[in-house]
């Protein structure tokens, strides 16, 4: 069976959720301490949401100046598929696997609720199952998720209804095999506790039918 990494660092608290989803995917996780994670050993990997280093300085620029994302960077270029949910989506782009910035939120403020987006990017290995345009429901939960491009990116997903001032109501970027999102699909996986539904599901069931080629 394919093996993925959840990337963990100091304040990442949606490991265990991505842990869920892999599994209700039929995949196979391990939560990997970002100290020992090392190129070469994993099919895909996860950079889970939360907030590591405590959000200090700017969300995610302590953990993109840590050696884990040299060797992240080397999967990333060698075709492994890479996804970063929230903190790993501010992670991607402070370590520049992917462009542009993440801003506090306009109007400033944290914001956590259930959101529809709209799948513009179906040619990733995370969104390949979606039809173009498909609306789904997922939450979001962050204080600094407003996407600023620092160029010409490739959106993946657009919030329906724009909550943080980012430009073009960007709540996804790709760029290839990386693909970072600020909506948490592993939060809408099971009918049993997810009450906005299961939009996030097919995203991980998109990485296993890409993995098994």
């Amino acid at each position: 069976m394919h093996k993925v990494a959840v990337l963990k660092f100091p304040g990442t608290n949606g490991d265990y959720d991505v842990l869920r989803a892999l599994e209700l995917a039929g995949l196979r996780g391990e939560i990997v301490w970002y100290r020992d994670y090392a190129a070469g050993r994993y099919d895909a990997v996860v950079l889970a949401g939360g907030f590591s280093y405590g959000d200090y300085l700017r969300a995610g620029a302590i953990a993109a100046q840590t050696e884990a994302m040299e060797h992240l960077r080397r999967d990333a270029e060698g075709g492994t598929p890479v996804l970063g949910i929230c903190n790993g989506f501010q992670i991607l782009v402070e370590t520049g696997l992917l462009p542009g910035a993440l801003a506090p939120n306009e109007p400033p403020g944290f914001i956590s609720r259930w959101i529809q987006v709209a799948v513009v990017d179906v040619k990733t290995p995370f969104t390949h199952l979606y039809e173009p345009g498909e609306v789904v429901y997922m939450p979001i939960a962050h204080g600094e998720g407003r996407y600023i491009p620092s160029g010409p990116y490739t959106q993946a997903f657009r919030y329906v209804e724009n909550p943080n001032g980012s430009h073009d109501a960007t709540a996804g970027v790709s760029k290839g095999n990386v693909l970072g999102l600020m909506p948490h699909p592993e939060r809408a996986v099971d009918r049993d506790i997810s009450r906005g539904g299961v939009g996030g599901l097919k995203l991980w069931l998109s990485l296993k039918s890409w993995l098994k080629g």
